[in-house]
């Protein structure tokens, strides 16, 4: 069974992460992480009590072919499988979607474990439309196709009545969030929702008229943009 493992988003939100998530892990002998080193403080954050040595570990990103080829064969061997992101539910935005690909082509039993996503998260608290909306990772980095990119997620936005999220490398939020303020309509609606689950979280929807009022500092702090057109919502 393949099991895909919930981690925090921030390492003082232990509480996050569910109970029975721990006896997934425990039932497991083979643990796939984005980052191991953040998986293993993960774990012993969660549970001090976990041999943390007694799993066989492989890292997602390091020789993509060779890892797909041994996690294709640990399912053969019927090993118990967790894999593991640094941060939030795997698959999610998260290489680990590459391992789940192949799990279904083999059949495989995936077992999705229930944890914080930032972007869910994000999506619940900001007022948008949650009926309708799209996930766009990130956005590009030459100004003038970013530029380009804001005004057309802003245009889609308005003409389905969706709800644009999107994320940027912590130390470039401020410049993404100027672009934004630069870019959009005064009556787009603009969330921001920093540092989710932690002790300085902070999730806040604005129009771009009322952000341009703020003083924000975003630097080096995890955030999820999401982005509403529409004068009258």
């Amino acid at each position: 069974m393949v099991y895909l493992i919930p981690s925090f988003l921030s390492d003082d939100a232990v509480e996050t992460i569910p109970t029975y998530v721990l006896d997934a892990i425990k039932n497991c002998s083979v643990i796939f992480a984005e980052n191991e080193r953040t998986a293993r403080r993960f774990l012993k954050k969660i549970a001090k009590e976990i041999i943390i040595d007694d799993f066989e570990w492989y890292a997602i990103h390091k020789a993509e072919r060779e890892q797909i080829n041994i996690f294709k064969q640990k399912i053969k061997e019927e090993k118990n499988i967790a894999i593991i992101s640094e941060a939030g539910c795997p698959g999610i935005a998260d290489p680990g979607q590459l391992l789940v690909h192949e799990a279904q082509k083999m059949n495989a039993v995936i077992k999705p474990l229930v944890g914080p996503s930032s972007i869910l998260l994000a999506l619940m608290a900001s007022g948008l439309n949650g009926q309708h909306f799209i996930f766009n990772g990130y956005l590009p980095i030459d100004n003038f196709e970013r530029n380009k990119k804001i005004k057309q997620l802003e245009e889609e936005s308005l003409k389905k009545n969706c709800t644009q999220i999107f994320i940027e490398t912590p130390y470039r939020n401020n410049k993404l969030f100027n672009d934004l303020l630069s870019n959009c309509d005064a009556y787009t609606k603009l969330c921001i929702a920093s540092q989710i689950t932690s002790a300085n979280e902070s999730i806040k929807t604005k129009t771009i008229d009322e952000w341009k009022k703020e003083k924000i500092d975003l630097h080096k702090k995890p955030v999820i943009f999401l982005l509403k057109s529409g004068k009258y919502d």
